[in-house]
């Protein structure tokens, strides 16, 4: 993308130089420290006599030394919060254990044991979702990343791998379903009223994939015949009552299944699949063997309360976490530093699977904007980490966009460099040569090399190395020649554990390119060049006249380019690219250039007048061509956030920002007055259906009315109160508010309460209601997030409703960067309250406050402030603290 030169590092804000220093921070985990354990669980058997405020565990540990070990007989047994209540080995009561804080130590002679062991815990009393928990009584648990040691004492580390027999009782009435992983074996009654349930699962796996669920439930049961031809059952249960919104959920898991039994060669390896919805949950789900607990966010859709974008999300991690089966489960993780080899690739198939199952330009596009908006701020942050780290103080605060999304395209690239049969000999041959195993990112980068015919040596820099690759673009034309020079820079980047990275090598980028003729629009096929050098020329002949370079098409390599070309040849590909993903770049390019150049008061009225007619010439050329389809239309019509905004500046004003984009808002919606009426008309014509068409049309109406809001509010108005009369589904209803939310007038607060009232008890819906309130562009915006956080609704236990209202403000430029500060005292105030319930959640609020560095002085100095008043709570969890620390220091 065409954007001005970023350094990487902003310099100190004289105002705040002298600042306190950053607290104690905790103690650092290294990779290079790693040792095999020293004693391994091949079986665990464990026993749950549940209750909401009792529930008492017996877990029998089958042990042996780890020939790979160092030896030692002390075994090491994590625990959190937990005090054992007898510790038995080979049968007889011991009493020679010992803690060591939290961990319970024993000392083993010989080469196996069982270990048995009992614990209590108060699920009802757990108000950090992490372990096992109640939830509107209910029970379930969370054990990624080491939430297991909450529930029982256990080696606590992925490459512990166990078979797992669960027996579980419990009063019927309370608990009629039971569910643990693997395959239900045997179930009984008792005269007392409580019913009991047996459960195995034939697959070693790590502790943090265990599950256990016990409630009131009712099902969606539905089937799937492998290609093998074994008949799997499939399951999706949630509370009475939700169980006609699961239908999306389950016919996303049957694609899931036939999905990756065609692409991957994956095929499912048990008798049954069950996944839970469950309201209160700190993640979107998770993908514990064959019982996948799911956030209900990501099951539960109709179209009266689920847009089409929840209906994409579901399908995305619905496939996500199914394809962890393989990429995570059947081949887990080594240590925790390997994350992203489960993430990240995990999150290239489910990228892969949504694009087959939709529109593949429109999902690129879309995951390019999620990547931008999260992943490069948190590269050129304070909290800036390679794919596979060296070092973590709070293994919870590594679940990051670097880890999942970057890890994602740095895997894209090897399939881009090596073309889809090859990858998938290497991805075959990953899974056969490690199944059954815990293993490392260098594990998958070795198989694709060997199954591809790949030399990937250089490209491991793209797992240790952290930062956004800068790739500058110069071009000369010369008689027929045509020459790109390309020059790369890794900018320093502040290390995860206090150090730094001031020196980077240069890394493997591929790069698709193609070269246009200006007259005929059209090139002579795409290239892949790979860039991995510091600097290099490539040349192309037969260009009698200078071609319109289309470059890092389809978005190849994650990384920023700076490439200064005219805004003709601009507005050119935002016309003619056959690209999707590179007209969209050029027309966010387009934008992205007016804006900076208008933000730095580089622009003369004159030159204005002329960019903004260039950027209304490209837009009317999107409304108009009749060769593009409604989805795609939309997203060419979307402007750069101005998150994305701030990050092409050293140090942003984001007031400046604001208004300029804003007011270039309010020209287009003036000067396309008619074409965004004429669009909505046509698209309000458009039957609701979930095919392509009908979604595409509603994705521009709401498009066209946040356009004429800016430039004919009125006429927004009466279109946005017509529109959310007139809708049968949320698309329509929730994209009319929105618009709404932002304008004065009594239509606002009537459209609320109707909103409100209509959907009344409908948690999922609600978090729209507290969201689209505290997301809007209204001027008093910050005075309804306050009075929200008093709302009955509002709770601080749930963390949906949390980041309803509250990551909605976080990520509302207007709101947050107030310049009296409000919005960062609203947040900071948050992340002390919430730290003591919830710290995990608590702590995706602080990187909002750690941007200070790239924020003007004043407002620096505030966010700052914020976070030193964090830092001086007395007993800040470790999630918190490293967030704080880092950004800080």
């Amino acid at each position: 993308m065409d954007i001005a030169s970023r350094p990487s590092e902003a310099p100190e804000n004289p105002k705040i130089a002298d600042a306190a220093p950053p607290p104690h921070a905790p103690s650092v985990i290294r990779r290079e420290d790693y040792q095999p354990p020293a004693w391994l669980v091949p079986e665990i058997a464990l026993d749950f006599a549940l209750g909401l405020d009792a529930t008492h565990v017996t877990s029998k540990l089958s042990v042996r030394r780890n020939p790979d070990g160092n030896g030692s007989r002390t075994m090491r047994l994590n625990g959190d919060q937990l005090a054992p209540l007898a510790v038995r080995v080979d049968g007889q009561a011991v009493n020679d254990w010992r803690l060591d804080g939290p961990d319970l130590l024993l000392d083993l002679a010989g080469e196996a044991h069982e270990v048995e062991i009992e614990t209590q815990l108060n699920p009802a009393a757990n108000s950090q979702l992490m372990g096992l928990y109640a939830s509107h009584g209910m029970l379930c648990t969370q054990c990624e990343a080491e939430g297991f040691r909450r529930i029982a004492f256990f080696p606590d580390r992925p490459d512990v791998l166990s078979t797992y027999r669960v027996r579980m009782s419990g009063d019927k009435a309370a608990f009629p379903i039971l569910l643990s992983n693997g395959n239900c074996e045997a179930t009984g009654e008792s005269a007392d009223g409580t019913h009991w349930a047996e459960w195995h699962d034939p697959w070693p796996k790590p502790c943090y994939l265990f599950a256990l669920v016990a409630g009131d439930l009712v099902a969606n049961h539905d089937s799937f015949t492998t290609r093998s031809g074994r008949e799997v059952e499939l399951n999706i249960w949630v509370r009475k009552g939700d169980e006609s919104r699961t239908q999306h959920a389950m016919d996303s898991l049957k694609r899931s299944f036939r999905w990756d039994e065609q692409a991957f060669g994956r095929e499912y390896d048990l008798d049954l699949f069950n996944i839970v919805a469950v309201s209160d949950f700190n993640m979107g789900a998770m993908e514990n063997k064959g019982l996948n607990v799911f956030n209900t966010r990501y099951v539960l859709a109709d179209p009266e309360t689920a847009t089409d974008s929840d209906y994409d999300a579901i399908e995305g991690v619905i496939g996500h976490e199914y394809f962890h089966n393989w990429s995570g489960n059947r081949v887990t993780c080594r240590d925790w530093f390997q994350l992203s080899l489960k993430e990240g690739f995990t999150v290239l198939r489910d990228q892969m699977f949504s694009a087959d199952m939709g529109s593949p330009a429109v999902k690129r596009i879309e995951d390019v904007r999620v990547l931008r908006a999260a992943q490069f701020p948190e590269d050129s942050g304070p909290l800036a980490h390679p794919i596979r780290p060296d070092s973590y103080q709070e293994i919870s605060n590594f679940y990051t966009a670097t880890i999942y999304n970057k890890g994602a395209e740095v895997i894209r690239m090897m399939r881009t460099m090596a073309g889809p049969e090859r990858f998938r000999a290497g991805t075959d041959l990953y899974f056969d040569r490690n199944d059954g195993t815990a293993a490392t990112c260098e594990d998958f980068v070795r198989a694709i090399e060997d199954g591809a015919g790949l030399d990937l040596k250089q490209f491991r820099l793209w797992y240790s190395q952290s930062g956004t690759p800068q790739v500058t673009v110069t071009t000369q034309h010369s008689g027929d020649t045509f020459t790109l020079k390309l020059t790369q820079l890794v900018p320093p980047t502040p290390n995860h554990d206090g150090g730094a990275q001031p020196e980077k090598q240069p890394m493997p980028i591929p790069l698709k390119l193609a070269l246009f003729d200006r007259e005929t629009g059209t090139h002579r096929g795409e290239e892949l060049l790979v860039l991995d050098q510091a600097e290099q020329s490539f040349s192309f002949a037969g260009y009698a006249s200078a071609p319109v370079l289309s470059i890092n098409r389809g978005f190849s390599a994650p990384v920023a380019i700076d490439f200064e070309r005219p805004v003709e040849d601009l507005v050119f590909l935002a016309a003619h690219d056959d690209d999707a993903f590179a007209r969209y770049e050029a027309m966010q390019s387009l934008v992205v250039r007016h804006l900076i150049a208008a933000v730095s008061s580089n622009l003369a009225e004159e030159a204005r007048t002329a960019e903004r007619e260039a950027i209304v010439q490209a837009l009317r050329s999107i409304l108009l061509d009749e060769a593009l389809d409604d989805l795609m239309r939309g997203e060419l019509l979307i402007l750069p956030a101005e998150g994305y905004l701030a990050e092409q500046f050293l140090v942003a004003d984001p007031s400046a920002i604001h208004a300029e984009r804003e007011a270039l808002k309010a020209w287009l919606g003036t000067k396309l007055r008619g074409d965004l009426e004429a669009l909505h008309d046509r698209v309000s014509a458009v039957p609701y259906s979930r095919d392509a068409a009908a979604r595409g049309a509603r994705k521009l109406k709401t498009q066209a009315l946040t356009y004429l809001a800016a430039g004919a509010p009125d006429e927004a108005r009466r279109r946005a109160i017509a529109q959310y009369c007139a809708a049968d589904n949320m698309t329509d209803r929730q994209g009319a508010l929105m618009v709404l939310a932002g304008l004065d007038g009594p239509e606002r607060g009537e459209a609320l309460a109707d909103f409100h009232g209509r959907y009344a008890g409908n948690a999922l819906v609600i978090d729209k209601w507290f969201s689209l309130q505290a997301g809007s562009l209204h001027p008093k915006v910050l005075e309804h997030a306050k009075a929200l956080a008093e709302h009955p609704d509002f709770t601080m236990n749930n963390p949906n409703r949390v980041r309803a209202l509250y990551m909605a403000l976080a990520v509302n430029p207007q709101a947050f960067h107030a310049p009296s500060g409000e919005g960062y005292r609203i947040i900071g105030d948050l992340i002390r309250r919430l730290d003591p319930i919830n710290p995990q959640t608590a702590a995706r609020f602080v990187p909002s406050l750690g941007r200070w560095r790239r924020i003007e002085p004043a407002r620096a100095a505030l966010m700052r402030a914020e976070l030193e008043r964090i830092a001086a709570e007395p007993s800040l969890s470790k999630d918190v603290l490293e967030q704080v620390t880092k950004s800080l220091g």
